[in-house]
């Protein structure tokens, strides 16, 4: 299995070399007001690829926040459920 791994790692790394390679070409990225950036497309496409993970795991992370918050809210609120239900019942006659 572990050879397997780095069989599949070698091979996905040598298509994208090979992806990179054929495109090298310089394309112009224009931005608004008329800002310009050139750079080879592996280079544009790479970024764009950053770009895009980062805010993935930035919204990932937002929710695994939240979630995280809700667990906690759940976990004291069955704390004072617990609580509540080992406390010691009065008999009748001590609550008058």
């Amino acid at each position: 299995m572990h050879y397997l791994m780095w069989t599949l790692k070698v091979f996905l790394f040598l298509l994208i070399l090979s992806f990179a390679l054929v495109n090298t070409d310089p394309v112009t990225v224009r931005y608004y007001l008329g800002y310009r950036w050139q750079a080879p497309l592996v280079l544009v496409l790479l970024v764009a690829a950053c770009i895009g993970a980062l805010v993935g795991l930035l919204a990932g992370l937002f929710q695994a926040l939240r979630l995280r918050r809700e667990v906690a809210a759940l976990k004291r609120e069955l704390r004072a459920v617990k609580q509540l239900s080992a406390a010691p019942l009065l008999p009748p006659s001590d609550l008058l």
